[in-house]
């Protein structure tokens, strides 16, 4: 069963925590990582691209000339796609990118990168994270306590307000709380920095 430090605010251990092996001691499986990447940075993509096209781009309402007798090629609009200024053919409309993999796949590549980080010793316990009220400056100090300083993931339990109003202007830290922990932030941080108490939630969660 993997261990971790278990570390106070201000930087000093406070004993072990034993992680429950089925979420923090598994095999990574990068396929299906690689799987969830990719359909979460779908679905993030707004899909608001567009053109227009040959009905709504303006004019060309008339004929441009005769059919026949001209010796030029019949033309019905000068908003046909070939007329400069004509309407597109096959562009990009309005679309979600966004779907869906299962629910035991997304589960497992979560899983899989959170393990990686226990696995590379970037994965940081603290007791509690208690201010009275919210202080940048001194969650800085905390974060310098426990050598955080660098692109770190903030997971809180809910009610602990004061530590997130202090935490989210910080720069290189996200704060996330326990029920939104997400396979694109856990990769994207160098260092996961989690509570006693969200850490009890997340295993809860997906045990």
């Amino acid at each position: 069963m993997p261990k971790v430090t278990l570390f106070k605010q201000d930087g000093t251990q406070a004993g072990e925590v034993e992680l429950n092996e089925a979420v923090f001691g598994i095999e990574p499986n990068e396929a299906v990582v690689f799987e969830a990447v990719m359909m979460q940075r779908a679905s993030l993509r707004q899909g608001t691209h567009a053109v227009k096209n040959r009905s709504a781009v303006r004019g060309g309402g008339r004929k441009p000339w005769r059919q026949k007798g001209t010796g030029r090629a019949r033309q019905g609009s000068t908003r046909s796609p070939q007329w400069v200024g004509g309407g597109v053919v096959f562009g990009p409309t309005p679309r979600s990118y966004s779907y869906k993999l299962p629910r035991k796949v997304r589960r497992l590549a979560l899983l899989s990168v959170l393990s990686q980080k226990v696995a590379e010793d970037k994965f940081t316990v603290v007791e509690s994270l208690a201010f009275e009220s919210p202080k940048t400056k001194e969650f800085k100090q905390v974060l310098a306590n426990l050598n955080a300083e660098t692109k770190t993931l903030l997971v809180l339990e809910n009610d602990n307000e004061a530590a997130f109003l202090s935490a989210r202007n910080i720069p290189n830290v996200k704060v996330i709380d326990d029920e939104n922990v997400n396979i694109l932030d856990v990769i994207n941080a160098d260092r996961i920095l989690i509570t006693q108490a969200a850490l009890s939630t997340v295993e809860e969660a997906l045990a």
